[in-house]
């Protein structure tokens, strides 16, 4: 085993299988039905829930083009959101790993891992069989070389470019994944004209600078998606993007105002790592 890598594996326990897929479906697909499922499953905690409508979970998989037989890599999952949908989906024949940064290597990273870890543990019906990776955030590695099919990341681009090691990161993608493999992209989106450093004060990520910084690692665009738009979101908070729910940094201070514009706008970008 790589020794960059610390391996935590859960054990594995049966549990009921997910609804089939509706006939008409290719049998490499995950059906809306079994969207359906993992949505309204009762494993899921209900804050998580009333966040679908802003982070539209079956549209943004599907343009990731997430297949139930998939080795998916997340990276960062922090409180385990998408783990709740990922887990379930990919139990029966596929693989999902939560990478998560090295406990060893910050205080907030350690409570971060043992709180995940303790969500997994508590509900092994559904998370018996995750592998939990953790990887040094400086120089990271996510797994052997070519073992993934798709590397997903939600807004967690922009505390990379914050810390500076955005490039090595997405290096690391590059190398995990298959010849052909996705990179799936979700991440709060700049105004026009912003740089990628003023993603420090406020958050916001410029598209062109992810899609260089993809591209810089070897990988190609494949797609856009405005699923995860949000035109209300005006971008020009002296507190920036966390003034917008769930954060909420600014208390009951205009809370209602910020609760109407919803969560951030945001870019959905799927790569592709050119097959050999």
């Amino acid at each position: 085993m790589n020794p960059a890598l610390m391996v935590f594996s859960l054990a594995a326990l049966s549990a009921t299988g997910l609804a089939a897929a509706a006939t008409a479906a290719p049998e490499s697909t995950v059906s809306h039905e079994q969207f359906a499922t993992v949505l309204s499953g009762d494993w899921r905690v209900p804050q998580n829930t009333a966040r679908d409508q802003y982070r539209h979970p079956e549209q943004t998989l599907t343009f990731f083009d997430l297949r139930p037989d998939q080795t998916i890599i997340e990276i960062t999952p922090g409180n385990g959101w998408y783990s709740e949908l990922l887990a379930p989906l990919l139990r029966d024949k596929g693989h999902y790993v939560a990478a998560i940064v090295d406990p060893a290597t910050r205080d907030d990273a350690k409570k971060s891992a043992d709180s995940l870890k303790q969500k997994y543990a508590a509900d092994p019906a559904h998370y018996g069989k995750v592998e939990v990776v953790a990887y040094p955030p400086r120089v990271p590695v996510f797994g052997k070389p070519g073992s993934a099919d798709t590397v997903l990341t939600f807004r967690n681009v922009h505390n990379w470019v914050d810390a500076g090691n955005e490039a090595a990161t997405f290096k690391a993608f590059y190398e995990v994944l298959k010849p052909g493999g996705t990179l799936g992209v979700v991440d709060h989106r700049a105004k026009p004209g912003t740089t990628a450093r003023d993603n420090a004060q406020n958050g916001y990520l410029p598209t062109d600078y992810v899609i260089e910084l993809a591209q810089n690692a070897g990988f190609t665009l494949a797609g856009q998606s405005e699923i995860n738009a949000n035109p209300k979101d005006t971008k020009d908070y002296p507190d920036g993007v966390w003034t917008l729910p769930p954060a909420l940094v600014k208390g009951e201070q205009d809370k209602a105002r910020f609760l109407a514009i919803g969560e951030s706008d945001r870019m959905t970008m799927r790569f592709i790592k050119p097959a050999k």
